[in-house]
């Protein structure tokens, strides 16, 4: 997975591949969304992606230019949703998390869970964290 650089978030707004804006420019709408550009390994190309508001996403070999042509489609969407009458989804940019959030694992699960966490001496939390943290390369 590679890293998004900083100098992407520049890139706001509804601005298309051709390096034109699209229709009326919102500034705020567009950046309540997550925007994630992602190399994949799989598919040998950047893949960009706005969880929570569109399905698909755009990809192509360029990062900066998927991550622009991200921009475009969320507009796109935005537009859709407003044609509709549609209220948008929740904004899934900018959130403010609690550094908390239940979990249903079932009992099995939870038994194996707390077994495996007082075999290393640790707390569940504690081993919860740590194999999560493992598991996404933190």
């Amino acid at each position: 997975m590679g890293t998004t650089p900083d100098w992407l978030g520049l890139f706001t707004g509804s601005i298309g591949a051709n390096g034109r804006t699209h229709g009326e420019i919102r500034p705020g709408i567009s950046n309540q969304y997550l925007k994630i550009v992602e190399w994949s390994e799989e598919d040998n190309c950047y893949i960009g992606r706005a969880p929570g508001l569109m399905l698909g996403g755009v990809h192509g070999d360029d990062e900066a230019k998927v991550y622009k042509d991200l921009c475009a489609a969320v507009e796109e969407w935005i537009k859709i949703y407003e044609n509709d009458g549609a209220p948008l989804p929740t904004a899934t940019a900018n959130k403010e998390y609690s550094g908390k959030f239940n979990l249903r694992v079932g009992k099995e699960l939870h038994e194996q869970i707390a077994i495996n966490a007082l075999k290393r001496g640790e707390s569940l939390n504690k081993f919860c964290v740590e194999t999560i943290k493992k598991e996404i390369g933190l």
